[in-house]
């Protein structure tokens, strides 16, 4: 495996499952409608997140340097960008109309991953860091972290993408140097909602494109101008 300093040439999309994901990663949007649908009738508590997804080769090239460290969740966790860690809420369809207005008001936006950083020593995490994009990646955080998602975080909210994780400090230590002139560069078009289930997987329950709205049919469509902010 190698360095990179990728362009994509499509715009990333969220990968169907995310941190202990089994299962078709397939489904067709009917499905996803569906389990939608499904999750909207129930009053139950949820647990739900939101990420930015990596187009599939640069995805798939940090799969390959998590796997490298030694981590075991190199091939249950593609890489992303979490926008809103687990968070719980009462109202799975107060919820969705919520992530879908902010989707619906964004913009798409280039996102540049570059270098390493750590969380150590409060957390045993490496990671890759947010250069273009951190600010749009805190702004969507503290807009979809509002309404039913809002809840007070124990730590400041810091976009990046992990690399490795609860390994051992000389992997961690490996991680670091290894990865430290890592840089792709890509167009992020989308989020995904996702539902943390009750088998405990992450399923993605709706892809949100940016500057559309999502219709009753499951489909998307141009979205007005915003005139005020949200």
């Amino acid at each position: 495996m190698s360095y990179s300093n990728v362009a994509a040439r499509e715009g990333s999309r969220s990968i169907h499952q995310v941190a202990g994901m089994t299962g078709n990663s397939h489904r067709s949007p009917a499905d996803h409608r569906a389990a939608a649908t499904n999750s909207a009738s129930r009053s139950e508590d949820i647990s739900v997140g939101v990420i930015l997804g990596f187009p599939p080769e640069i995805a798939a090239e940090l799969q390959r340097w998590r796997a490298s460290f030694g981590d075991p969740l190199a091939e249950v966790v593609p890489a992303h960008i979490t926008l809103v860690t687990t968070t719980p809420t009462r109202d799975w369809e107060a919820t969705r109309e919520h992530v879908r207005e902010v989707a619906r008001r964004q913009k798409p936006f280039k996102v540049t991953i570059a270098g390493t950083g750590t969380f150590r020593p409060v957390s045993p995490v490496v990671f890759i860091n947010v250069e273009d994009g951190f600010e749009d990646c805190v702004d969507l955080h503290e807009k979809l972290q509002r309404g039913p998602l809002h809840r007070e975080l124990p730590f400041a909210y810091h976009p990046h993408v992990t690399i490795a994780h609860d390994v051992a400090p000389e992997s961690l230590d490996e991680a670091e140097t290894v990865l430290k002139n890592y840089r792709a560069t890509f167009p992020v078009v989308s989020m995904g909602l996702y539902e943390h289930d009750a088998n405990g997987i992450w399923q993605l329950r709706e892809e949100l494109d940016f500057g559309t709205q999502t219709d009753d049919d499951g489909g998307t469509c141009p979205a007005a101008p915003a005139t005020d902010a949200p």
